[in-house]
């Protein structure tokens, strides 16, 4: 039987990236709050916002952004990159081949690349992801 990628761990709420280029080059810092997210309508119809402030505009070969879901909002995805969830407000679940993986403010999801979810908010959510490669082709 598939058995999902997906872990469920503890964390620390995600407050400073730091990314490096080639080497040789001076290492990068920035800082970002949800209010640097531009944060837009995944679906039209559905109130779930994502906003990368980290992309390939960025120079670097991750994406971080922030994500809003309004309580009992849902959405089908195959993820086509790993993809790191880290739940900073709210109660958040991930569904996969019937096994939800649910986790709350400061814990993290962890999806493989491949892996077809049903994410979903049990709670009004902010999340922060990281996704290696970029999420947006």
């Amino acid at each position: 039987m598939k058995r999902a990628l997906i872990q469920i761990c503890t964390a620390v709420t995600l407050s400073v990236v730091a990314t490096a280029a080639l080497a040789g080059t001076a290492v990068t810092i920035k800082k970002f709050s949800i209010a640097d997210a531009p944060l837009t309508r995944l679906y039209p119809e559905k109130p779930i916002e994502l906003g990368d402030v980290i992309d390939r505009t960025s120079e670097s070969t991750m994406t971080v952004g922030y994500g809003r879901y309004k309580s009992g909002e849902s959405n089908e995805w195959t993820v086509t990159y790993d993809e790191a969830l880290i739940i900073t407000r709210g109660k958040f679940t991930v569904v996969n081949d019937g096994t939800e993986y649910t986790a709350l403010p400061g814990e993290v999801i962890y999806l493989k690349n491949g892996t077809k979810v049903l994410y979903r908010a049990d709670d009004d959510v902010e999340l922060v992801y990281v996704t290696h490669p970029h999420w947006r082709q």
